[in-house]
């Protein structure tokens, strides 16, 4: 996910935050139905088309997202590269708070590189690029054509040789895979250069709430797992309870 928050209205894109804002509804809907096939209320495949798809959906919303932010930063003054760099720090801190989370709650499977740590990471790469989003979106494509046709950009065995060198889970909870995901970062420069930043939004109460969502991504991440899980938690309790 992308957080960015910017102090001038100039950089402040409403639709952006909705588009944003979309992919955090997606992924509390995600993660409410993994909540709930974890306590037995529904029975599902994680590795079914729909899901995988749906989770491929949600990260194309927020790594194009992270392209188009920034294409939109791309020439900025000092001021609001500090504001990137105030970002940056905030996602590094979150990130470590994740690893470190889960590392105590779940050694076995505790997210060593995950959506955050990817964001993290596809930021700086593409942030000196973005002021040539053609360019990009051609590499963007490039990327993933070539993984979509060949096996030059797939490495099974990299986590599993680097976890002989490092220890690590034989599964995690998230993982981001380098390829093909970061050419989906570069196709975001794209939307910022056809001027979906500009599309106007109407204000209504749905809108508004996606804006809300998006312009609040990061805090609503590192919090509304653990508001769910509990919630479906205690209706379980209760419902064992009263059985």
């Amino acid at each position: 996910m992308h957080i960015a928050h910017h102090s001038t209205s100039a950089y402040r894109s409403p639709f952006l935050d909705v588009y944003r804002g979309l992919a955090v509804l997606l992924m509390m809907i995600f993660h409410l139905c993994w909540d709930l096939r974890h306590f037995g209320f529904i029975h599902y495949n994680l590795q079914d088309p729909f899901w995988v798809d749906f989770r491929s959906l949600i990260l194309t919303l927020f790594l194009t997202a992270i392209g188009w932010s920034a294409y939109l930063t791309s020439e900025t003054t000092s001021k609001h590269r500090l504001i990137s760099w105030k970002r940056d720090s905030k996602l590094l801190i979150s990130a470590c708070v994740i690893s470190l989370a889960t590392y105590l709650a779940l050694p076995d499977q505790w997210i060593y590189f995950g959506i955050l740590h990817f964001i993290l990471v596809a930021s700086f790469i593409i942030r000196p690029l973005a002021k040539w989003p053609i360019a990009c979106a051609l590499f963007g494509s490039l990327i993933l054509l070539v993984y979509q046709t060949t096996t030059w950009l797939e490495f099974p065995n990299a986590f599993a040789v680097l976890s002989r060198y490092v220890s690590l889970p034989e599964k995690t909870l998230d993982i981001v895979f380098p390829f093909p995901w970061i050419g989906v970062v570069f196709l975001g420069p794209l939307l910022g250069y056809l001027q979906w930043h500009r599309i106007k939004w109407p204000p209504r109460l749905f809108p508004n709430i996606l804006t809300f969502m998006g312009r609040h991504a990061l805090t609503i991440y590192l919090s509304h797992q653990l508001i769910l899980f509990t919630l479906v938690a205690a209706v379980k309790m209760t419902l064992l309870h009263f059985s």
